[in-house]
C-alpha cells in the first residue's frame, strides 16, 4: 500500500505543485509566507516573507516565530524528495540566531545538494542513521542578514519490506 500512495505523491507532487501547495498552508498563508521557486531537482527552494503591520512584531518588525517556520520544512523534504520514500526522514533540532531587525521583505534559500544527499545515501547504507546539519541565512531586502537558521536531520532507510523505491 505504501509503495502506490508514493508513487501517486511522487507522480502528482512536482515542484510547482509543492510550491504552490506550500504558499497555501495555513500557517504560511496566514503568516505571509510565499515558497517563490522550487528547484526542478529538488536542490533548493527559496521562500519570501513580507513583513506587513499585521503579521509583525511590535517593532514591526518580523515575528521571529514565523523566521524560524519559513525554514522549519524544507531541509527534510528536499532530503526525502532526493532520497526517495525508502528513507525515514526527521528534523531532529532546530536553531535560530538573530543578528538584525528584518523589515519590509525576508528570503531565505534552503539548498541540499546532490552530493549531500549522497554522502547521507552512503552513511545509511548499511543501516545505520545519518545526521547532518544545513543552514541558511535569512536576507532583507537590502542584503543584511537578520537571522541565521540551522536543522539538524535524521535520516534512516526503512526496512526493505517497506521501502517503494528511490527517487527518479
Amino acid at each position: 500500500m505504501l509503495s502506490k500512495r508514493s508513487a501517486l505523491i511522487r507522480k502528482v507532487l512536482t515542484p510547482n505543485t509543492f510550491r504552490i501547495g506550500m504558499s497555501l498552508y495555513p500557517p504560511f498563508l496566514f503568516a505571509g509566507v510565499r515558497v517563490e521557486h522550487v528547484a526542478p531537482d529538488w536542490t533548493a527552494v527559496r521562500v519570501r516573507h513580507r513583513v506587513s503591520w499585521w503579521n509583525g512584531n511590535h517593532n514591526g518588525a518580523a515575528f521571529g516565530g514565523t523566521l524560524s517556520a519559513m525554514t522549519d520544512p524544507f531541509f527534510g523534504l528536499l532530503a526525502l524528495r532526493q532520497l526517495g520514500s525508502g528513507y525515514v526522514v526527521w528534523n531532529t533540532s532546530a536553531s535560530i540566531q538573530f543578528r538584525n531587525a528584518g523589515r519590509g521583505s525576508v528570503t531565505a534559500t534552503m539548498r541540499l545538494t546532490t552530493a549531500e544527499t549522497a554522502a547521507i545515501r552512503d552513511a545509511t547504507a548499511d543501516g545505520g542513521k545519518s545526521l547532518t546539519t544545513h543552514s541558511t541565512e535569512i536576507i532583507a531586502s537590502d542584503g543584511s542578514v537578520v537571522a541565521v537558521a540551522e536543522q539538524q536531520l535524521y535520516v534512516r532507510a526503512r526496512p526493505s519490506r517497506y521501502r517503494s523505491g528511490t527517487a527518479e
